[in-house]
């Protein structure tokens, strides 16, 4: 109840993107978006206002939240600086890291003889909002996909990125995170706390995510004040 009356706003960003190499090939990933929409559900249940900026998947997304839909990591980008300035971001969305240096007009025929596709880094939202000095979220939410050392490749993520928080997810499990509905995280804090959670729905994680956010944000409040 203390977060209702703050009339707070926050934006979660969820699913894979689209990276168009002609009118119909594209480079993405396995993301379904399930948990950041999980996440932008529990938060707008406590009362946060929150926009839920979501890659293609192919979700029913309730009509309790506010849904903004985008298909490539620019368009995103784009999305995310048209919310801002926000109390909290959570950047679940798995952008793709890389996209097509030029996109082809018409579709690459077979006989083309294609040996090579040039590529470029993406839009790196988490970065640009943590590194922001003006539109800096007073809270700012990682994930971390890592396929090992995980705890310690987080840390170092949510230190580079300047976040509050990073959620550290392990792709080499098979029956949890991309494409299921279940997932197992560790959630690490800026002071080198870390709570793992065992594999358990991508909504009781939201919950525990969720409860994380509201209580360090009202932490952090209370410190500056």
């Amino acid at each position: 109840d203390l977060l209702k009356n703050k009339k707070l706003n926050a934006i979660v960003t969820t699913g894979p993107t689209k990276e168009y190499i002609d009118p119909i090939r594209f480079i993405s990933n396995e993301s379904s978006g399930k948990q950041g929409y999980e996440i932008a559900l529990e938060l707008s249940r406590m009362g946060i206002k929150t926009t839920l900026i979501s890659g293609p998947t192919k979700l029913t997304y309730s009509s309790d939240i506010k849904v903004k839909k985008v298909i490539s990591g620019n368009e995103m980008l784009a999305a995310v600086k048209k919310k801002l300035p926000i109390h909290i971001a959570v950047c679940v969305a798995a952008v793709s890291d890389f996209k097509p240096v030029s996109i082809k007009k018409n579709k690459i025929k077979k006989d083309y003889k294609i040996s090579e596709i040039k590529i470029e880094n993406n839009a790196d939202i988490l970065d640009f909002l943590g590194k922001s000095n003006r539109y800096k979220p007073k809270l700012l939410v990682g994930f971390a996909a890592e396929s090992e050392n995980l705890i310690q490749n987080s840390f170092k993520k949510m230190k580079s990125k300047f976040c509050d928080i990073i959620i550290a997810n392990d792709i080499s499990k098979k029956d949890v995170g991309f494409n299921s509905d279940f997932n197992e995280v560790i959630i690490i804090d800026k002071n080198g706390k870390v709570h793992k959670i065992r594999k358990n729905s991508k909504r009781f994680i939201a919950s525990i995510i969720a409860k994380k956010i509201a209580d360090t944000f009202l932490l952090n409040e209370k410190k500056f004040n």
